[in-house]
C-alpha cells in the first residue's frame, strides 16, 4: 500500500491536482489499483454543482490516469519522467460520484510501444462500473 506522500515520489501531480489517495498495489509497467476518497470540500464541487455536487467525469477519468501513471512511471527506465494523455477511447460514465464515495481505479495496460502505450481503465464505487474505457499515454 502507498500513502499519498510515497504516489508523489512516483508521479508528478500535487494537490489540489494529486487525485489519488492511496494505491493497494502495483506492478511497475502493468497495472494500479489504487483509490479517490471522495469529500465533500473537493475544490471541484463549489461550482459542480452547488446543491447536487457531483464528480466530473473528466476528473474521474484523470485519477484513472493518474493511477496507469503509476504502473508506467515506477518503471526504473521512467522514473522522474511524465504520463501525458496520447488519447482517450470508448470511455462511457455509467454512475454519479458523489461525496462520500471511494472510489476504486483500476488500470491495465494492454500494450507498449517505445513510449506509447494503452491502459484499460476501470473505476468502481462499490463493486458498481462507475466508468470504463481506454487511455493512451506517452511517456515524456
Amino acid at each position: 500500500m502507498l500513502n499519498k506522500e510515497e504516489i508523489k515520489d512516483i508521479i508528478p501531480q500535487r494537490e489540489p491536482f494529486l487525485m489519488i489517495d492511496e494505491v493497494e498495489e502495483y506492478i511497475p509497467g502493468e497495472s494500479c489499483i489504487a483509490y479517490k476518497d471522495v469529500d465533500e470540500n473537493e475544490w471541484y464541487f463549489k461550482g459542480h454543482f452547488p446543491g447536487n455536487p457531483i464528480m466530473p467525469g473528466v476528473l474521474i477519468t484523470e485519477s484513472l490516469a493518474q493511477a496507469g501513471a503509476v504502473a508506467i512511471l515506477s518503471m526504473d527506465e521512467n522514473k522522474g519522467k511524465n504520463a501525458l494523455f496520447g488519447g482517450i477511447e470508448k470511455m462511457k460514465f455509467k454512475k454519479m460520484v458523489v461525496p462520500g464515495d471511494r472510489v476504486k481505479l483500476e488500470v491495465r495496460i494492454i500494450k507498449r510501444k517505445g513510449p506509447i502505450g494503452i491502459g484499460e481503465a476501470m473505476a468502481t464505487v462499490d463493486g458498481k462500473i462507475v466508468a470504463k474505457g481506454e487511455l493512451t499515454f506517452a511517456v515524456v
